[in-house]
């Protein structure tokens, strides 16, 4: 083999490795947001038991904390990028939010806020 041969043997290979490492990264990311609207059905449910161990929702200021208090969870999950999951309880109805990979509001791609009231996520609980 000559030079040339490896070297072209070596971009092509290069190539490939790089078609497949973005396939990659995009499936890791949709991985995360799926394991993200599984912990909303988890966590749903923790609040269905605790609403009907206490005839009562947690209050906002109480939060998702009330489900470890009341020994329903053993301890709180985290997103997978790492936050705390976020529990309002606006008029009767929950909601628990994952900030995203930026852990602020809003955001694109990563960042994109998840929420247990978007119809998509409803849907998989």
């Amino acid at each position: 083999m000559t030079l040339l041969e490896i070297m072209v043997v070596i971009t092509i290979l290069g190539l490939i490795a790089a078609a497949v490492g973005v396939s990659v990264m995009d499936q890791f990311g949709q991985a995360k947001q799926r394991r993200v609207k599984l912990d909303f059905g988890s966590l749903g449910q923790g609040l269905q038991l605790y609403a009907m161990k206490r005839g009562r929702l947690p209050d906002t200021s109480t939060g998702l904390r009330a489900l470890v208090e009341d020994r329903i969870l053993s301890d709180l999950p985290r997103d997978p990028w790492g936050n705390d999951y976020v529990y309002t309880l606006d008029r009767g109805v929950p909601a628990i939010v994952s900030l995203g990979a930026d852990g602020a509001p809003g955001g694109d791609g990563d960042d994109t806020d998840l929420s247990s009231l978007d119809r998509d996520a409803r849907s998989r609980e």
